[in-house]
């Protein structure tokens, strides 16, 4: 069978994830522990204990969503699954970093500090309230983009993620993203409603962050990861560090291809993929791109036997 295991982006974290992990593997702890030690500050005490509008911060949630993610692939090593046995990873948008750490393209101390970065250059590119994003139910990728350009009028209104064939999201400045709601409504989208995030992110208006990030990234290894990455402006395999490199900047203003990636891997011949971390919205979105691949996820220290004993039956 061949795999490709996927990493959860932001709107995955809740209080409490990755704590059963890090209660049955001691190398899952260790994920958690590094994290902390690497953001000088007890990040797992807010994931296990904190509020969550505390964790949903942008610069909380990313690095908090990839270390739950990181517990889970250590625990599924424990089990005797490994990632570096995946045909590919992938990750949408933050996940991408959570992919790459899991392919030992980066260290886990780097991932960390990177998305702790990242997560503030995000939140820090717009001030609050002047921009918004929006997920449009029912309408395709074409039919989107033409609702975000002709709610522009002059503001920035793009399709920021192309998640599955009935779902884009919208992103830019508040008021086109509203007229483009509007606009969705009236053309036949089954819903059109603005999400409850921090930031416009996956648009032109992050370019301070992308200028952020490049400076950043220029001070941290990135390896040939084990495993090829199918990065979210592709929409296929890369393994070349400074490709990596470069994309994990572009990344920040461009649009998640997320349907356009899970076909591509799904045409390479993958028929199965394994979310790796908080929650099940991939698996989901996967479902509805590809419905001949087999979807796991993986949140617990339940699902990591299960799936590791489904694995060993199919080899005996």
């Amino acid at each position: 069978m061949k795999r490709a295991y996927v990493f959860p982006g932001q709107g995955a974290q809740v209080i409490g994830m990755g704590r059963d992990l890090a209660e049955a593997y001691p190398s899952a702890r260790a994920v958690f522990d590094e994290v902390d030690e690497a953001l000088g500050e007890r990040l797992s005490a807010l994931i296990w204990e904190g509020e969550i509008a505390e964790l949903t911060l942008t610069q909380n949630a990313q690095p908090a969503l990839m270390a739950t993610s990181i517990a889970a692939v250590r625990a599924l090593e424990a089990e005797g699954v490994s990632a570096m046995d995946a045909a590919f990873v992938a990750g949408h948008s933050l996940g991408e970093y959570s992919a790459l750490c899991a392919a030992g393209a980066m260290g886990l101390s780097d991932t960390a500090r990177m998305l702790r970065l990242r997560g503030r250059a995000m939140q820090d590119a717009v001030p609050v309230g002047e921009g918004a994003m929006a997920a449009v139910l029912g309408l395709d990728f074409d039919a989107v983009t033409a609702i975000a350009q002709d709610a522009a009028e002059g503001e920035v209104c793009e399709a920021a993620n192309d998640n599955d064939p009935a779902q884009v999201v919208i992103s830019g400045h508040k008021a086109a993203v509203e007229r483009a709601a509007a606009l969705a409504k009236a053309r036949g989208a089954k819903r059109a409603m603005l999400l409850p995030v921090s930031a416009p992110f996956h648009c032109a208006l992050m370019q301070p962050a992308a200028e952020a990030m490049a400076e950043a990234l220029k001070g941290v290894q990135i390896n040939a990861p084990a495993v090829p990455l199918v990065a979210n402006v592709k929409a296929e395999a890369v393994s070349d560090p400074e490709e990596i490199r470069n994309l994990l900047v572009a990344q920040v203003t461009g649009r998640v291809r997320w349907r356009e990636s899970v076909a591509w891997m799904a045409e390479q011949g993958v028929t199965q993929m394994i979310e790796v971390g908080a929650g099940k919205a991939l698996s989901g979105m996967i479902r509805r791109i590809a419905k001949s691949v087999d979807v796991v996820a993986i949140n617990t220290a339940a699902d990591a036997k299960t799936l590791a004993e489904r694995i060993g039956e199919a080899h005996v």
